[in-house]
């Protein structure tokens, strides 16, 4: 790891998207809260949370940040389910890994979520697509 014994503290900030394609009947479906195992939104929100607290278990050069907060958001769109996540937290290093282990975290969520309506007849995912995670945003705020 990074020795950042000698930076500053200070407030910083994160925000990450990325998008799910899906089909039309499985975007009804969420819609309409006729998902299985239960509600996209709900599960997949909880597992982004415990996505950006994890980061450093899963990315092994990621230091342990004491998170401040983590606000995901889902938004179901005309062709597929678009997550976002802001992360804050005041340390020495930047959250722009927990903003996108967050969003990942999200999107595989709504897969498995919803994996049993993307399948085709011979098992695949001919249509279902993760795509555009990254960075929107990145802030670097005054001392904590």
């Amino acid at each position: 790891m990074i020795d950042i014994g000698n930076k500053e503290t200070i407030k910083r900030e994160a925000k990450a998207e990325g998008f799910i394609r899906l089909k039309e009947s499985t975007l009804r479906s969420i819609r309409d809260n006729k998902i299985k195992k239960g509600s996209v939104e709900e599960a997949s929100k909880v597992a982004g949370i415990l996505g950006a607290k994890m980061t450093p278990q899963t990315i092994p050069h990621c230091h342990q940040i004491p998170l401040d907060s983590v606000e995901p958001s889902v938004k179901v769109e005309e062709d597929g389910v678009r997550v976002t996540c802001t992360v804050k937290a005041r340390y020495k290093t930047g959250v722009e890994m927990e903003s996108l282990m967050c969003v990942n975290s999200m999107l595989l969520t709504v897969w498995d979520m919803v994996k049993y309506l993307e399948k085709d007849e011979a098992g695949q995912y001919k249509e279902t697509e993760i795509s555009g995670i990254r960075v929107l945003r990145k802030v670097k705020g005054q001392k904590a």
